[in-house]
């Protein structure tokens, strides 16, 4: 298909002495725009993250190099699968509970009412469920 589009291409430059749109050789091959689109980047050559990005300010310099924060971020990441693995481990509303307080940024006041408990008992859950937490990882 990229040889027919690229045909059409030149024999439109040539007539009509302008690019042809997507739109318009999708009509002619009678595809869709997004067969076109995805004939077209696949001739695209690929781009490695080891290859050099060449900027005016990071001569030598690698993609990676660019994008890498420099920070190992390996045990922030564990962290999180951790947390999220005894996160799994609590009951629906142990879950509810930590979810509000700790990723909604709710208050316990807040949580009480969409639980429909009190404040105190928020706050002895929740002193609870992290007590209980804590335990499972030490």
């Amino acid at each position: 298909m990229c040889i027919k589009i690229k045909e059409i291409q030149r024999e439109y430059l040539n007539s009509k002495g302008e690019e042809i749109n997507i739109s318009q050789i999708a009509k002619i091959l009678k595809v869709s725009k997004e067969d076109i689109a995805m004939a077209l980047e696949s001739e695209r050559p690929i781009e490695s993250i080891d290859q050099e990005a060449y900027d005016d300010d990071t001569k030598g310099e690698t993609k990676l190099g660019k994008i890498d924060n420099g920070k190992d971020e390996t045990g922030e990441l564990v962290n999180k699968i951790c947390l999220s693995d005894l996160i799994k481990n609590l009951n629906e509303r142990e879950q509810k509970i930590i979810m509000l307080r700790y990723y909604k940024e709710k208050t316990q006041t807040e949580v009480a009412k969409i639980l429909g408990i009190t404040q105190v008992q928020v706050s002895r859950l929740e002193k609870k469920i992290l007590l209980n937490m804590r335990q499972k990882i030490s």
